[in-house]
């Protein structure tokens, strides 16, 4: 973890480290004893006997085990080889031989750290808040804090790294304690520290996530405040961690799914007023909240700058920019868009060709969406259902029954669910050109994808029927309809 203190925001001074836990010394700590002859023995045996034998020698020579102060004080002596540290941790939990304490955890879990083993020390600090949470306790419990005074107190007698407090941050995400997360990061800051910046961007987007876009900002402006409350009093000259690229593109996307986008662009002007340049992603969400907005010179204005600035436009920008003009009805201004995509060598992928198709059916130019959808085809695409619904509708309005049952045939073979709307179009359309028994299969079809028929579907095949002659049948079918009411 990069501690934040001072003038250099991405560094933390041993003058600083040893500030933060000059409440933790070693002699107040209740792992530090005199001489343990059983302490002394069990390190006799790790550090000289072979790897073979020790464990053996450790089970005879202790059957009844150690105490978690015991188990620290034998950690600590072996804090220059973690793996064997490790080792005799594994070996005390598999025999239980140790009933093991937040202090005899943070004992071992600095021990990895100071050799930067992080996977290994996340895994043990999410195992310790388990272990040590009251499953009758509300979501309030105190183990997260517990853990981090308890690796506060033993920091420098392990002389361990910073990014512990990280880990420990990172956990809590993970486990979903979001709040205790924060309330780690507030204690951290309260001291003048600050986690690093991955660590902050993380805690952002676990807020954004569990309580939405407005809590995500308020986090965000406290992380990267110059002073902020902390326990009900001010911190002034608290010197922060600062925002990157990733930090922001995370609070825009944030606003950009609520909808806010005044918000997003308010996050957008920090980012130029404090100077960091956008990613092609930056711009890809601001101009994705414009084209849904339909403020498509705000978006064309956005792709302009993008490109002045050095940036390349990528798949993403492209169908951002062709999905906000087709939605706008300017189909004509997609397919220059779609044009020089492929002049640029991007290839296009089936979301630019479901922009289009969409957007010359909106038009009711049935003919362009269905060209498209063969070509779609023809390079191994496969539209979503919604595609597949507007295509068929727009097809059975304009007397396209075969095309439709075409591309009804095609998302089945491809396992693309179609609405029951969809199927209400084709057997219409097949009925009232006298397809009765190809309508029949398709309604066999809907009924085993789960729709039921409706009124208007009964309708279909009751007229159906009677163009064909055959009265008999549309007066069953309209007898079953009426007692079916």
């Amino acid at each position: 973890m990069a501690l934040v203190y001072s003038k250099h925001p991405h560094f933390i001074t041993p003058t600083t480290i040893l500030h933060f836990f000059s409440s933790s010394s070693a002699a107040a700590d209740p792992t530090v004893t005199s001489a343990d002859p059983t302490v002394t023995s069990a390190v006799t045996v790790l550090k000289h006997h072979r790897s073979k034998s020790r464990w053996t020698h450790l089970r005879t020579l202790f059957p009844s085990g150690f105490t978690p102060s015991q188990f620290s004080q034998i950690t600590l002596n072996l804090h220059n080889n973690p793996h064997l540290a490790f080792n005799f941790f594994q070996f005390t939990i598999q025999h239980s031989l140790c009933n093991h304490s937040p202090s005899s955890y943070a004992s071992i879990i600095h021990t990895l750290a100071r050799s930067r083993h992080k996977s290994q020390t996340l895994t043990l600090i999410q195992t310790a808040i388990r272990k040590f949470h009251d499953p009758n306790a509300d979501f309030d419990s105190n183990t997260p804090r517990l853990m981090f005074e308890t690796l506060v107190k033993t920091y420098r007698m392990f002389d361990s790294a910073p990014f512990v407090f990280d880990l420990l941050i990172k956990a809590c995400l993970l486990s979903k304690r979001v709040e205790h997360a924060i309330e780690i990061v507030r204690m951290l800051r309260s001291k003048g520290l600050n986690p690093m910046i991955s660590t902050c961007n993380s805690l952002i987007l676990s807020v954004c996530k569990h309580h939405g876009s407005i809590a995500g900002y308020e986090t965000y402006t406290e992380l990267f405040e110059s002073s902020s409350e902390f326990s009900g009093k001010k911190v002034a000259g608290v010197k922060i961690v600062v925002p990157n690229v990733h930090t922001y593109n995370i609070m825009m996307h944030a606003f950009y799914k609520d909808g806010l986008i005044e918000r997003l662009e308010r996050v957008w002007s920090d980012m130029i007023v404090n100077m960091c340049v956008p990613s092609e992603y930056s711009y890809s969400v601001l101009m994705a909240a414009y084209c849904d907005d339909g403020r498509m010179d705000d978006a064309t204005r956005v792709w302009e700058e993008m490109g002045n600035g050095g940036l390349e436009h990528d798949v993403v920008a492209y169908n951002t920019m062709i999905g906000g003009f087709c939605e706008a009805g300017n189909v004509r201004k997609a397919e220059e868009f779609f044009m020089q995509m492929g002049l640029s060598e991007k290839k296009s992928s089936s979301v630019t060709y479901e922009h289009l198709i969409n957007g010359y059916c909106k038009l009711g130019d049935v003919d362009s969406g269905m060209l498209l959808f063969k070509d779609l085809c023809r390079k191994g695409f496969t539209p979503i259902g919604f595609t597949i619904d507007l295509l068929i509708k727009e097809l059975c309005v304009n007397n396209m029954v075969s095309e439709a049952l075409m591309v009804s045939r095609f998302a089945l073979k491809n396992n693309v669910v179609i609405s029951g709307g969809s199927y209400e179009f084709l057997i219409k359309g097949l009925c009232n050109e006298g397809r009765m028994e190809e309508s029949m299969k398709v309604q066999a079809e809907m009924v085993g994808k789960g729709y039921e028929p409706n009124s208007e579907i009964y309708s279909a095949f009751i007229s159906g029927y009677e163009k064909e002659g055959n009265v008999e049948l549309a007066g069953k079918l309209r007898t079953e309809f009426l007692e079916m009411q």
